[in-house]
């Protein structure tokens, strides 16, 4: 732990930070870290956990003091869990033999103290939409429909009945915490828990609401408006931020997650950013050439101009007609189309004799262009 950077260092802020500091400094870091800002970018992801690991410490009261007295060493085998150790012995271990638990050194004579428990941020949601290729690649907007957990209607969330409020313990005074004094083998010692009457909430509904058994939500069926932005891909998702679950008690919703799954297309395929297109042409517009129409995913047509002597499979790259970039919407690929000379299954005897025909007129240089071919071919396998 000695390379170990000091938690306010991460943060940037004084030890002297005021609570709301501390969260200005991690809201900031941890946007700007944040792995899903930053894909595949290892040294962002570590500097997201170093500066939520520091505010986990630094935004729990009794923590922090354990950390400002001991430094890091209070937490090396805890994992930030508040203990300082010394000499292999855990001793906030000590003190819990003889508390019954739940008490630690920060604890001592009232000091330090519990943060009242946070109400659970509301749980993430994930669900799937079907859409079609065209919808991927242009963007489109779609209504899903969810089941989830919102705020109550009758007591617009506050779990009290209507015409009546939550009131402010009067065991802890709304702090959510208690002292309790116990003795000890060197005289009473003090620690602070949860208060027993409110449950650390540090208030209490004396008359819950019907609707919601003073939950405060409810469970209800929603239905939102996404979009789906132009270039996104069979299996990504779209994230939409506080979508999700109701928190408790005025904790943050959570995110929904929705994963696209796209249907094919008849006649295109995708590969990232391009497009990719197979247009079956005759031997006849091979040989002589041939101005032909290309056809292009926004249901328009490309003008293109086949040159004599074109070789079975050659590809043709229309620049900018294939699918933006779902980061960058200005930054589209190409559509990539490949001419294929197709071959008659059946001929009639006079198609034949013309074949025929044609054959003997192309002269030795069509001939000896075959047998030059089987002659490297021989060489080879010689």
């Amino acid at each position: 732990m000695a390379n170990k950077k000091d938690y306010y260092e991460q943060l940037g802020v004084g030890r002297d930070a005021t609570d709301d500091q501390l969260k200005k400094a991690y809201r900031k870091m941890a946007k700007q870290y944040h792995p899903d800002a930053n894909p595949g970018n290892k040294e962002a992801e570590e500097r997201f956990k170093e500066v939520s690991e520091a505010y986990g410490i630094l935004s729990d009261a009794g923590k922090r003091k354990t950390y400002d007295q001991f430094g890091h060493a209070a937490f090396e085998q805890g994992g930030g869990g508040g203990g300082f150790h010394g000499g292999g012995v855990d001793i906030n271990d000590i003190f819990g033999s003889f508390f019954g638990g739940g008490m630690d050194i920060g604890d001592i004579f009232g000091g330090g103290g519990r943060s009242r428990p946070r109400p659970r941020r509301g749980s993430d949601l994930q669900m799937k939409v079907n859409i079609k290729f065209e919808e991927a690649v242009f963007g489109a907007t779609k209504e899903v429909q969810l089941q989830t957990y919102e705020a109550c209607g009758t007591c617009k969330g506050s779990g009290a009945k209507p015409g009546t409020y939550a009131e402010s313990c009067k065991r802890c005074n709304g702090t959510g915490s208690e002292r309790v004094t116990q003795q000890s083998f060197i005289g009473m010692m003090t620690k602070i828990v949860p208060c027993s009457a409110c449950k650390g909430e540090g208030r209490i509904v004396k008359e819950p609401c019907g609707t919601c058994r003073g939950n405060g939500r409810v469970r209800t069926n929603k239905t939102l408006e996404v979009n789906i932005p132009k270039g996104i891909d069979n299996g990504q998702s779209v994230r939409l931020t506080g979508k999700g679950e109701m928190g408790e008690k005025g904790a943050p919703a959570g995110d929904l997650y929705i994963t696209v799954s796209v249907a094919p297309h008849k006649l295109f395929s995708r590969d990232g950013s391009h497009l990719h297109l197979e247009i079956p042409i005759t031997f006849v517009q091979a040989a002589l050439g041939d101005d032909i129409s290309i056809p292009t995913l926004d249901g328009g047509a490309e003008k293109y101009s086949i040159k004599s002597g074109t070789q079975p499979g050659t590809v043709v790259q229309l620049r900018g007609k294939g699918v933006p970039n779902v980061h960058n919407p200005r930054s589209v690929g190409d559509l990539i189309v490949k001419l294929n000379v197709t071959v008659p299954t059946s001929l009639t005897e006079g198609q034949r004799d013309i074949l025929k025909k044609f054959n003997d007129a192309m002269g030795e240089d069509y001939v000896n262009h075959k047998k030059r071919w089987l002659d490297k071919v021989k060489e080879y396998f010689a």
